[in-house]
């Protein structure tokens, strides 16, 4: 949504008066970049003002700008050059989206996230009816290039918990099977990420189809998703495996699995000292 420079104003504002947008996508980190960033605003100033717009209580919203925004509050800076537009949330959302999404760095999860901060606002505006052709045609093709099918897959990846997004972020766990696995609830995912841990896999697409059909009758147990997840992939190495129920009556119910693991492996690795002991005798 390209804003109109209609009624813009460009101020000086004061840092302490300006907010992040609430529940913005786009990570802002304290790496590398920032660092450099923090070091640009020092040496040459803010160059592109940030894109803001007022609040009731005298403050501002941030639309554009967060890096810098983050940056200068590092640098110590006290005022910001600002065009300030006088928009409410849901006009505010989408020029956030649009104006971030043309980034080259952009995360899974923060796609994921952008688009359905777009999505709720033009619901919220009168045009969920028409979201398909008119968002997938003329809005979105002003921020990115995604079809208006893999726009929704993003969206599907906003039912997943946060330990498994950030999998996907980390390029651990593919798009493709990370949306089969969002159909899963809340609980089955905590019991496919526990396995996950345990077993050091994640699961490929197939089984990630396996997973959400099993979810969809409701059969999907923590046996079931320990089968699927030791059923062999291709170039997979092999690997000894056990059955979870197999193993807890020999330790603590209050163990977790990977304290379970934890605790053969010291086992295993207190015996092999043993042996050695004895050999060397």
């Amino acid at each position: 949504m390209p804003l109109s420079k209609k009624d813009v104003q460009a101020m000086q504002l004061p840092i302490q008066k300006l907010r992040p947008f609430e529940n913005h996508p786009f990570q802002v980190k304290d790496d590398d970049e920032m660092n450099q960033l923090v070091w640009s605003v020092l040496t040459q100033g803010v160059l592109t003002p940030l894109v803001v717009r007022p609040l009731d209580n005298d403050e501002y919203e941030v639309i554009s700008g967060h890096r810098r925004l983050h940056a200068c509050q590092k640098a110590g800076i006290e005022t910001v050059p600002a065009l300030i537009y006088a928009l409410d949330r849901d006009a505010a959302a989408i020029a956030l989206v649009d104006s971030n999404l043309h980034r080259e760095k952009i995360l899974p999860s923060e796609k994921a996230f952008a688009y359905k901060l777009k999505m709720d606002a033009l619901s919220h505006q009168g045009t969920s009816r028409q979201l398909g052709e008119k968002w997938s045609v003329s809005q979105l093709s002003e921020a990115g290039t995604d079809s208006e099918r893999q726009i929704h897959r993003y969206i599907r990846l906003t039912e997943l918990i946060l330990q498994i997004l950030s999998m996907v972020d980390a390029g651990k766990i593919a798009l493709t099977p990370a949306v089969e696995l969002s159909y899963l609830n809340e609980q089955e995912q905590r019991d496919l990420l526990e396995t996950m841990e345990s077993e050091d896999c994640t699961p490929s697409l197939s089984q990630a189809v396996q997973l959400k059909k099993l979810s969809q009758s409701g059969e999907l147990t923590m046996d079931k998703i320990f089968e699927i997840l030791r059923e062999p992939k291709a170039n997979q190495q092999e690997k000894i495996s056990f059955r979870l129920d197999d193993l807890r009556k020999y330790f603590p119910k209050t163990y977790s699995v990977a304290r379970i693991q934890e605790r053969i492996l010291k086992l295993l690795e207190a015996d092999c000292r043993r042996r050695s002991g004895r050999d060397a005798r």
